[in-house]
């Protein structure tokens, strides 16, 4: 903090003067003088002051400014080619980063599914279609745990959307009356992350290879139940098989057996589909004597056949909508739908501990870190500056970088930062904004005049004052970033 206060010694009096009097007394600043006082500070301290030392000198000033005086905060700026820290203030301290938490959720994600998955809904149906259009059996809505599922936003199609095209199937293949039920059943497997295999083998895995051990030509794998060597010989252990979905054109797996059968959980938006299928059949005079049931135990499943598929929109596009409008509903089911992909239960904790894992996976640095959450409401959550832009600097060589940066609002031009940095880094700062009671943060990327990429953070918390006075503060001491 000295290091700090000695930028005040290479200014004059007058010039510090002029400072303070206009850019910290909370009291006498005009409601509209803000962004124009800002814009004085920073052309007389331009003056005289490199961008760096611009830089530590707003930092100083933040020590005595009414609004950031009492503040828990901490910021860095760091040179993820040199792997070096360029200015930093209380860089180590755990803070609540509220919505930055993003970053972290949705970069699991990427990693975990890739950028282009996405997840499919299939309408299904059983029995046999008589000449006269009557089905003789059941009707299927088989989820996936789309995130997206019906909620019309990120390219995601409404439930009226999906609900047309499955009526549009339903006519095309002569079906008048359903003498069967609307079956809600999930189909969310586990992918196998190794190499591709080939099709139609069931394999076993025995010591980390896979060995095929049979086939699924001629036979219908639906039918097929998960074959389990079990024994009382203490010496016999209990073996894997795997097998293609019959939902998907993926080699696909469950590694956890409970009895004899296989259990999943239901989606409750599938639920919600189903029952809106069921209204719509009947305003088009498709009558249905059955009703909307789940089926979550499958003891003797029925050959089905598939009527259509509705696909989610990319798991790329729903992070950008995600880290654009920071969408906490999208963030949360991203976490869950985490947990469920690698550790089998689409839960919060689940969700938790597979981004928390997949953190340690890649170096991340724990110290001060407590995940709470996946959209960053939570005031528990804590992350600390520094491993912020590290872990910022690291996603620059990934393979889905270019996406994730993509997701990302722009100053000045887009998302959540669309209304802020309009006059000097309008266009070079890319960021997460995060908003809470007494919290405001930004993470993210700085494009300098240089042509340099830069990662940073800003976490402010237990701020007095508005969050237009905060943003402001933040953007003075963000602007000089631009030259360094």
């Amino acid at each position: 903090m000295n290091k700090f206060r000695n930028y005040f010694s290479i200014l004059s009096i007058g010039l510090s003067s002029f400072v303070f009097s206009q850019g910290t007394s909370a009291g006498t600043l005009p409601q509209i003088s803000d962004q124009q006082l800002l814009v004085k500070d920073i052309t007389a301290e331009k003056a005289l002051l490199s961008p760096k030392e611009q830089i530590e000198f707003n930092i100083n000033k933040m020590f005595t400014d009414p609004v950031l005086r009492n503040a828990n905060w901490g910021f860095v700026v760091y040179d993820p080619k040199t792997e070096k820290i360029v200015t930093a203030y209380n860089e180590n301290a755990p803070l609540v980063p509220a919505s930055t938490t993003k970053l972290l959720t949705t970069e699991t994600a990427f990693s975990l599914l890739g950028t282009q998955y996405r997840w499919n809904t299939q309408l299904e149906y059983s029995g046999s279609i008589d000449v006269d259009g009557v089905l003789t059996g059941n009707l299927y809505i088989v989820g996936s745990g789309d995130p997206s599922l019906g909620g019309n936003r990120g390219g995601a199609s409404s439930y009226g959307q999906i609900v047309t095209q499955y009526l549009d199937a339903i006519k095309e293949k002569g079906i008048k009356k359903i003498t069967g039920d609307i079956i809600i059943q999930t189909a969310v497997f586990k992918e196998n992350k190794t190499a591709e295999l080939p099709s139609n083998i069931v394999w076993l895995e025995q010591k980390n290879y896979y060995l095929p051990v049979g086939t699924t030509k001629d036979i219908d794998p639906r039918n097929e139940k998960l074959i389990v060597a079990q024994s009382n010989n203490p010496f016999n252990q209990q073996k894997k098989y795997f097998y293609i979905s019959p939902y998907a054109n993926k080699l696909v797996f469950a590694d956890k057996f409970e009895g004899s059968w296989v259990t999943t959980k239901v989606a409750e938006p599938t639920a919600s589909l189903d029952n809106k299928l069921r209204e719509s059949l009947v305003k088009n005079k498709i009558a249905i004597t059955g009703k909307v049931t789940p089926k979550i135990v499958d003891r003797e499943p029925e050959p089905r056949e598939i009527l259509t598929v509705y696909k989610s929109p990319t798991l790329a596009e729903i992070v950008n909508y995600t880290n654009q409008r920071s969408d906490n509903g999208y963030a949360e089911a991203l976490l869950k739908s985490n947990g469920f992909h690698q550790a089998g239960d689409q839960t919060i904790e689940s969700g938790r501990m597979v981004v928390t894992e997949h953190l340690k996976s890649i170096n991340f640095d724990l110290n001060g870190l407590n995940f709470m959450d996946g959209s960053g409401l939570s005031k528990a959550h804590t992350v600390t500056p520094i491993s912020q832009v590290k872990f910022l600097a690291k996603m620059m060589k990934s393979p889905y970088y270019k996406e994730y940066f993509e997701s990302l609002p722009i100053a000045g031009q887009s998302g959540t930062l669309k209304s802020m940095f309009l006059v000097n880094s309008n266009g070079q700062i890319f960021a997460k904004t995060g908003t809470l009671n007494g919290v405001k943060c930004l993470a993210g990327y700085i494009k300098t005049r240089s042509n340099k990429t830069l990662a940073f953070s800003l976490l402010i918390n237990k701020f007095s004052g508005s969050v237009a006075q905060v943003k402001a503060r933040m953007e003075q001491l963000l602007d000089p970033t631009l030259d360094l």
